[in-house]
């Protein structure tokens, strides 16, 4: 029998998916399998695995006149992939599109996009989630009258030492830093590593590199890539070079998503969406400064979110509005990808996760 991976499928539920779709990968072709779904949740867009494996979050992104739902759901995950509903939380603004858990699988961290805040909840021992221990009201705006007339909160990335949440929002045009207090369950903005991003570029999602020396945000209004000296101890990010996703001359409506280093270092990849594509870097190992290989056409519409396999072989792209989660395989010397011929029809693939 072929070995797989588990993996889950966050969707959005009003492009005509059923929910969280439970899948399992080939590790050797790379093939796609659906193995379960389970629903009772409106647009479950974003996940997070805990490092243990044992328990999944999903944040409820939804928008309305009334200010929308503000939910996030756990769910304990059984040996054979399978998601069992454990509770449901507020996050205290509408809108959530991300989150991340803790290395010590204490607190699971939501940005509310609609909301423009940031919240923080603790992981009870079954792995539910207790009432938000702390939350934080973004305030500012930025140059785009229809964008950025306020705050958007879109990302949440916790650093190595598991000590820092960055946090990217779009409206502001910023990257906000807060210190975990892993004792209150509180988050502290660490004001003076806050940084301003280019005007008008929006930074939406952000990655560390593997070496702890340099950090990237891609913008999705600006459909760039804004790379950063980093220093792990201090936290404090400077910025080097902002690099455009797209090829000279491209004038197409476009916007980007998704950001992703490789293990080793040695590349960097960011989705376009409208250009539909994967934007392809290397990096310099001295530097962190990016160079262009390429870009690889998604084969599909609106290539969202996308994942990187954990033994660093394939990458998944999910096509959100064409339905289709197609594979890659990457070449590790050349960071180039390659069509594997596998992929798996999923109605508004926003998001996936590997179970550890």
């Amino acid at each position: 029998m072929a070995e797989t991976v588990t993996l889950f499928v966050g969707t959005y539920t009003n492009m005509g998916a059923e929910g969280i779709y439970t899948c399992r990968m080939d590790v050797d072709s790379g093939k796609l399998e659906q193995v379960a779904v389970v629903g009772g949740i409106d647009n479950p867009s974003f996940l997070a695995v805990d490092p243990s494996g044992e328990h999944l979050y999903a944040v409820c992104e939804i928008h309305d006149d009334e200010g929308g739902s503000d939910s996030i759901s756990a769910f304990s995950i059984g040996d054979d992939g399978l998601l069992t509903l454990l509770n449901v939380q507020s996050t205290g603004g509408p809108g959530p599109c991300h989150l991340a858990v803790d290395s010590t699988d204490s607190y699971v961290i939501v940005a509310n996009y609609y909301g423009g805040s940031v919240c923080m909840l603790p992981v009870e021992a079954n792995g539910s989630l207790g009432p938000r221990s702390d939350f934080v009201q973004h305030e500012g705006s930025s140059i785009d009258p229809e964008r950025q007339f306020k705050p958007f909160g879109h990302s949440v990335t916790i650093d190595s030492s598991n000590s820092r949440a960055y946090v990217c929002d779009l409206g502001m045009d910023k990257i906000l830093v807060y210190r975990i207090d892993h004792e209150r369950g509180r988050l502290i903005e660490e004001t003076d590593l806050r940084v301003s991003t280019e005007p008008g570029h929006g930074p939406r999602h952000f990655a560390f590199h593997p070496s702890d020396r340099f950090c990237y945000a891609i913008n999705e209004m600006g459909s760039t890539i804004a790379a950063y000296d980093y220093d792990g101890e201090t936290g404090r990010m400077s910025q080097t070079q902002l690099i455009s996703t797209l090829p000279a001359g491209w004038s197409g409506v476009t916007s980007t998503a998704d950001i992703h280093v490789s293990d080793d270092g040695r590349f960097v990849y960011g989705s376009n969406r409208g250009h539909d594509s994967i934007a392809i870097f290397s990096v310099d190992p001295d530097t962190g400064r990016l160079t262009p290989i390429g870009r690889e056409h998604t084969l599909g519409k609106t290539p969202r979110n996308f994942a990187i396999t954990p033994d660093g072989r394939f990458l998944l792209a999910e096509n959100q509005d064409s339905g289709n989660i197609v594979t890659f395989a990457i070449d590790a010397d050349s960071g180039g990808l390659e069509y594997t011929g596998n992929q798996i029809s999923i109605p508004g693939p926003v998001c996936i996760q590997f179970r550890p």
